[in-house]
């Protein structure tokens, strides 16, 4: 019922910039926040960046000052300006979205599938 569609990764050498996009689509009652978490080879999925619907973000602090996440309420899209990238930033980037899809039932959680960000000389 909720699909998550990211674009925007590729391949940048150390010092580049990504901005990746997140597209919700779907019958949503309330969004309570959509974010951003990753993964690399042979470690768990990590926290981000997220914002909540009242606009409040929290970032990893191994990017605070680097990452910037913003959301688009009108197109119900967020994005994830990335400015000085390191190696340590390669991984597969996942949209989350915690959504009431039906007015009083419990949050769910839905994921992108993923896109890969490779920061590498």
């Amino acid at each position: 019922q909720v699909q998550l569609v990211e674009s925007g990764g590729g391949l940048v050498q150390p010092g580049g910039s990504l901005r990746l996009s997140c597209a919700a689509s779907g019958i949503i009652d309330t969004t309570i926040a959509m974010g951003w978490y990753r993964q690399a080879p042979l470690k768990g999925r990590e926290l981000v960046a997220v914002i909540t619907s009242n606009g409040i973000t929290n970032y990893a602090d191994s990017v605070k000052g680097r990452f910037t996440i913003s959301r688009d309420s009108a197109k119900n899209t967020i994005n994830l300006q990335m400015n000085g990238l390191k190696p340590e930033d390669t991984a597969v980037y996942y949209c989350n979205a915690r959504v009431v899809v039906t007015k009083n039932y419990r949050p769910n959680d839905f994921w992108g599938q993923g896109t890969q960000v490779t920061v590498s000389s």
